[in-house]
């Protein structure tokens, strides 16, 4: 499967973007600590859905006459590209283990 650069480039944008929406949890702050992977990771996941969930109500409200058509198609672009990045990720987290696994002991 190739990857066109602007998609990847997108996808990269994808992610800086989920990244930057992310606050620090309560139990971050009571202990000082400015975020961790797993919060941010969390985080990521959490708006991935928000977005693809987003996409699919514009999309449904479309369908009835409810929503304008351009903020439709920017909703499905968004989900489109979090779909893209999310699927980019396992892929790369895939690819990781399978390295990890095949190294000799």
């Amino acid at each position: 499967m190739a990857v066109l650069p602007a998609a990847a480039a997108a996808a990269y944008q994808a992610v800086s973007q989920m990244g930057a929406h992310a606050t620090p949890t309560s139990s971050a702050v009571a202990t000082g600590e400015a975020g961790s992977f797993s919060n941010f990771l969390s985080d990521a996941v959490k708006d991935s859905i928000d977005t693809i969930k987003l996409g699919e109500t514009m999309a449904t409200k479309q369908a009835s006459g409810q929503a304008n058509i351009v903020d439709v198609v920017n909703a499905v672009n968004a989900a489109e590209l979090t779909l893209d990045t999310v699927v980019a990720v396992r892929d790369k987290v895939v690819a990781a283990y399978q390295s990890i696994m095949n190294m000799p002991i």
